[in-house]
């Protein structure tokens, strides 16, 4: 299904019927405030090995995100994070960035990484954020596939194309960002970065 919502002011029964396909276990193609993302349950096992499959990648290897709506449940899937930290985190989010934690018990094995982590979005991305409100716990995500024809990667009709076989909703939010988030460790108690992406690594830290 290739699915129009507004980016401004997402409908409610469509947001709805994002939100029982994914507690159905069903894997959707969504935007955030950079590039589209390819998510599902973090609950769900098997809508996570659907998107590793899709990826033709290990899902034990596989580097998958949290996508938040903000940082109430930080402390649900996050260790304790230090006052210097949360303050970052605090002035980034929402925004293009992603920081790499400590994972908490509370995260599923399956989205583990072998150092024990996890990354957590809060993207500036009004869609995202009702999806997310309304399945009531965070969306695993991850990018998608990108080899070939960047315009399949951000322009949903191409997306819906390429991908419309292989997951159960492709959501139209417009045209998206052809740069990903920039990615920072935080798991040393200092902020490193790992990726340079849309977010302004140097405003952060100055």
């Amino acid at each position: 299904m290739l699915l129009e919502i507004h980016p401004d002011d997402p409908q409610p029964r469509h947001i709805k019927t994002v939100v029982e396909c994914l507690l159905d276990g069903g894997v959707i193609i969504y935007p955030t405030d950079t590039i589209y993302g390819i998510g599902c349950n973090i609950f769900n096992s098997d809508a996570i090995s659907r998107i590793a499959r899709i990826k033709s990648i290990d899902v034990k290897k596989a580097q998958f995100s949290f996508i938040c709506c903000d940082l109430s449940h930080l402390s649900d899937y996050a260790k304790s994070v230090d006052t210097p930290i949360f303050r970052l985190l605090k002035a980034a989010l929402p925004g293009p960035y992603t920081f790499i934690l400590q994972a908490s018990k509370q995260v599923p094995k399956q989205l583990k990484a072998k150092k024990d982590t996890v990354g957590i979005r809060v993207p500036d991305n009004n869609i995202c954020q009702h999806i997310v409100h309304g399945l009531g716990h965070p969306l695993m995500s991850a990018s998608l596939p990108m080899d070939g024809d960047i315009e399949y990667y951000t322009d949903p009709e191409q997306m819906y194309e390429r991908f419309g076989k292989v997951v159960d909703i492709v959501i139209d939010g417009g045209i998206g960002n052809i740069l990903a988030s920039t990615v920072i460790d935080c798991t040393s108690g200092e902020a490193v970065l790992i990726r340079e992406g849309a977010g302004e690594w140097e405003h952060l830290i100055g």
